[in-house]
């Protein structure tokens, strides 16, 4: 029985932890958590957007935070990656796929 217990303790403790890890859509990151790039997934109908973002530097690997919002769920919102500060409409956020540092 205290066997069972261990074993469901750990499986609770690694899905914790794999979902901390996972991804999710930069307009949705809250304000000032450090996070990094893991992917950008455009919409078919904008894929210049990924271009565009990789050539401004939001790459796999950048560490990103969002620094301010005009309103909670309103565009634009104010980027850092690397050194540099951007202003992104939430369509275009949703593209950068981030997880936590």
């Amino acid at each position: 029985m205290f066997l069972f217990f261990q074993a469901q303790i750990f499986m609770l403790a690694h899905a914790t932890e794999m979902t901390a890890k996972a991804s999710f859509s930069l307009d949705t990151a809250p304000l000032h958590q450090k996070l990094v790039i893991t992917n950008l997934i455009c919409p078919i109908e904008a894929r210049e957007w990924a271009q565009w973002l990789e050539e401004i530097g939001f790459l796999p690997g950048e560490p990103v935070r969002v620094v301010a919002r005009v309103m909670p769920g309103a565009s634009p919102l104010v980027v850092s990656v690397g050194p540099s500060f951007f202003a992104l409409r939430n369509n275009e956020a949703r593209c950068v796929q981030v997880r936590p540092i």
